[in-house]
């Protein structure tokens, strides 16, 4: 974007910041996450324009006027996710998305192996989790594995395992995304053979119905892992007008923020897993209710919300 078109599209309302400070805390905080984007983007894009001398100015007065009037409120938590994890999300909207299109690829790649080769679903799976689920599908009952173990146990180190692969697949950013692109491979391909495996035995509908129960909200926890990972890894590789260290650190709290915020998804998850998947007796519209309102939930909060976030502050276009 040229400046002077950056400059028509927001002069007024610096103008409107410049004129005073807000009345209301969230208006106030509101302003400052907008200005700090805005900063961002001319930081970037014109360093040494007087553009961006202004902003850092104003940001700062905003800054000063924020943290004289801030509100030392138990609402810290809620801060986090009603609104910073939004904005990571929507600033990295097209990493996410790239982060999504590997893991797909790779779930191909590990349905197609899983076609090509009887072995393969062994290999991946392990014997003793095929020998156990084909017994299971001749009694009748495919998904019984999952009603073996205790439930307290069980959600404990689901959920203890999950959090766990998800801040690996995270750091491995750290190898300019390489390491998180394997960790991506390695679950999408255990995923495609997996559900392959189901297909082969003529009970994929009773899979989906009962695995993507905590599935939906499991599997996609681990790709806006993978998103994270990608995220820090752009910070090292194109690190922009930043010196490489200033851009790695500013892409890795980046990319930590969108991971922290993970965790309580990844609680949902084992939950459903260890007390609700177990249940496969239930009604058909009780499974379709949870997977329903599962990806509703992602779509809203991943999607649309980061979107209309960024709108309400005027921040600018995520150039990324």
């Amino acid at each position: 974007m040229r400046e002077a078109l950056f400059l028509r599209q927001n002069q007024a309302r610096w103008q409107q910041y410049a004129a005073g400070p807000a009345a209301d805390p969230n208006e106030l905080a509101a302003r400052f996450v907008a200005l700090t984007d805005d900063l961002a983007f001319a930081q970037t894009f014109y360093p040494a324009s007087p553009t961006t001398a202004y902003l850092n100015d104003l940001a700062a007065q905003q800054h000063q006027a924020l943290y004289r009037n801030k509100r030392e409120a138990g609402g810290r938590f809620g801060r986090f996710w009603a609104r910073e994890v939004p904005l990571v999300v929507g600033r990295h909207h097209r990493t996410l998305a790239w982060a999504l299109a590997v893991f797909l690829l790779f779930t191909a790649l590990g349905a197609l192996s899983a076609a090509y080769d009887d072995t393969f679903v062994r290999a991946v799976l392990g014997d003793g989790y095929v020998d156990q689920t084909l017994e299971n599908i001749r009694r009748g009952d495919p998904m019984a594995i999952y009603k073996n173990a205790g439930q307290a146990s069980m959600f404990l180190q689901i959920t203890a395992n999950n959090v766990r692969v998800a801040l690996l697949t995270f750091a491995a950013g750290i190898t300019g995304g390489v390491g998180t692109a394997y960790m991506l491979f390695k679950n999408g391909v255990m995923l495609g053979s997996f559900q392959y495996f189901f297909y082969q035995q003529h009970v994929l509908r009773q899979s989906l119905l009962t695995i993507w129960i905590h599935g939906t909200l499991e599997i996609s926890s681990i790709v806006l892992a993978g998103g994270a990972g990608f995220v820090m890894a752009r910070g090292l590789l194109f690190p922009g007008t930043y010196s490489r260290a200033e851009a790695f650190r500013r892409s890795a709290r980046e990319g930590l923020k969108l991971a922290m915020g993970l965790v309580p998804l990844f609680f949902v998850a084992g939950f459903l897993e260890s007390f609700v998947t177990r249940h496969t007796e239930m009604p058909l519209a009780a499974s379709l209710a949870i997977i329903g309102g599962s990806a509703a939930f992602l779509g809203w909060y991943f999607v649309w919300y980061p979107i209309r976030l960024r709108r309400q502050l005027g921040a600018p276009p995520a150039t990324e």
